[in-house]
């Protein structure tokens, strides 16, 4: 099953193809991570599943999605809701955002929409002001960023836009900070190049370092204030290697460290911890 996923915090202190993503916690200990779609072999699929930390137990949630799709962009504004935005559904491109709020996991669909129908668009967000979904396709490659403005949920298009029009890339966050968006398809191919998002002007520059080799469909996760992460994905073949992105400096590393078997199209999410 290929979903999307996203990571909740207490309030206290086949090319079926996703884009994963990670939302950091703001001095905030982790509740729960959470699956949203995806497609298996019975097709698309609406149900979302709920991990609970710190045993791990896994639950189905009774609210679902409101069209069953796949390759939708998450974000969540820990704490207060998680977001499902995009996709392709049966009946083709989806431009709703779904909102899972918490505690209560019920689920709302916003008036907002995003500026065009599209698929695999990066998720990022800085926790407690907005949520992005970057680039994506529609009949072509997307190199617009839509914002969703917490708590409002209004959507506004930022004026920077992604170097090149592209899917399939892996966003993380250093929440407070920046955002990022990392490999990816454009019109050229595989991407290898990191575009950063700076909060709260949302102006863009693009990183000197670039991943290890140009990709697309890569995890990204994030250890918030420290490093951003992408994993696996597809140059010329399956990607078992991790690169490391380095908060402030914005460095590039590779790790020692590789996943067990080379793969793209995984989802991901991370326990930053407090911060």
């Amino acid at each position: 099953m290929f979903g999307l996923t996203f990571l909740r915090a207490t309030s206290k202190t086949t090319t079926h193809r996703v884009v994963p993503f990670r939302i950091e916690t703001t001095k905030l200990p982790a509740v729960a991570g959470y699956v949203a779609g995806g497609y298996d072999s019975g097709g698309y699929i609406s149900g979302i599943i709920k991990v609970a930390f710190p045993a791990d137990t896994l639950t189905t949630l009774s609210a679902t999605l409101t069209t069953a799709r796949y390759a939708a962009a998450g974000f969540a504004n820990s704490g207060v809701a998680g977001y499902a935005a995009g996709g392709v559904a049966s009946s083709g491109l989806v431009s709703g955002i779904d909102k899972v709020a918490f505690p209560a996991d019920s689920k709302t669909t916003l008036s907002a929409t995003l500026t065009t129908a599209r698929y695999a668009a990066a998720g990022f967000a800085n926790s407690g002001v907005a949520g992005y979904a970057a680039g994506g396709s529609d009949s072509g490659g997307i190199s617009g960023i839509d914002k969703v403005a917490f708590p409002a949920d209004t959507k506004t298009t930022l004026s920077a836009t992604l170097t090149t029009a592209r899917a399939y890339a892996a966003g993380f966050a250093n929440s407070g900070v920046a955002g990022y968006v990392a490999g990816g398809e454009d019109s050229g191919g595989k991407v290898s190049g990191v575009d950063k998002f700076a909060f709260p002007a949302d102006s863009k520059t693009t990183l000197s370092a670039t991943l290890t080799t140009a990709r697309d469909t890569p995890a990204g996760f994030a250890n918030s204030g420290v490093a951003g992460y992408v994993a696996g994905g597809y140059d010329s073949t399956y990607i078992s290697g991790i690169d490391k992105v380095s908060f402030a400096a914005d460095t590039k590393t590779t790790l020692s460290a590789t996943l067990t078997s080379a793969r793209q199209l995984a989802g991901c999410f991370a326990n930053s911890g407090t911060l």
